[in-house]
């Protein structure tokens, strides 16, 4: 059984006392790949050191976080240009919008968000989305720029059945994480609604532990408390559920 994690930060100080020894961990629980999502320039020599360490393992997206969108977004625009023009990445992610942290940056934030997305279809690669509090503006771009190398993953998808319909229309995949494990996610009520061609696993650890981890950090071997659930959602066995959550990121990734 292969199980394939899309979406997690393993770069971050969170696992700065035991980075190889998570990455163990999960492997030994057949997690084997791992996709990385950006946050800002920072971080981008750290990512790469990951992949060094783990070539066989680790695969890297480029991109600018919505909620490091600052004044200087530009620059980090361009850091990200610049890193697409020297080497390969399997995404642009992660792009969108948060308008929990903070609502005054909602324009220089959609201008990073359609910058992104025009990288990607320079590069034909997917976008993989962060969207908190954010549904209809980040729809609003995506109706924008709706077309056949649109496509990607709504990264922690957390909305409702109508919302994934409209996403899925966009051509793009449901990262399910923690949240499908949490009493009050509301998303494990409709998700057996949706063919499970459109959804992909993911931690986005360090954040949102399941259950029974829940409040502690995450880390990419708890995935497969987020396989369980969803096979008992859908009635059908994780091993099932790991084999078309990986060939649909397979889908997604070219790999």
């Amino acid at each position: 059984m292969i199980i394939t994690d899309t979406h997690t930060h393993l770069y971050s100080e969170a696992f700065d006392e035991d980075r190889h020894e998570t990455i163990e961990r999960a492997i030994a629980a057949n997690v084997t790949r791992f996709f990385i999502p950006a946050i800002d320039s920072t971080y981008t020599e750290s990512m790469l050191q990951l992949e060094e360490d783990f070539p066989e393992n680790v695969h890297l997206m480029m991109g600018l976080h919505p909620t490091h969108v600052k004044e200087n977004y530009k620059e980090e625009l361009a850091h990200v240009e610049e890193m697409l023009a020297k080497r390969k990445f399997v995404a642009i992610g992660e792009i969108g919008i948060d308008l929990y942290w903070d609502k005054t940056t909602l324009g220089i934030q959609q201008d990073a968000f359609r910058h992104q997305i025009k990288l990607a279809k320079k590069y034909k690669l997917p976008i993989v989305i962060h969207c908190r509090d954010a549904f209809n503006e980040i729809f609003e771009i995506l109706e924008e720029e709706k077309d056949d190398t649109l496509f990607g993953i709504f990264h922690c998808f957390t909305g409702t059945l109508e919302q994934a319909h409209q996403a899925i229309s966009y051509n793009m995949k449901l990262g399910i994480g923690g949240v499908v494990t949490f009493k009050n996610g509301k998303i494990d009520q409709f998700l057996n609604q949706i063919d499970l061609k459109h959804i992909v696993l993911e931690t986005d650890s360090p954040y949102l532990a399941p259950k029974p981890y829940r409040g502690k950090r995450n880390e990419s071997s708890y995935i497969v408390k987020v396989l369980e659930k969803i096979a008992a959602i859908y009635e059908v066995t994780e091993e099932e559920v790991a084999a078309i959550t990986t060939e649909n990121s397979k889908e997604i990734f070219s790999l």
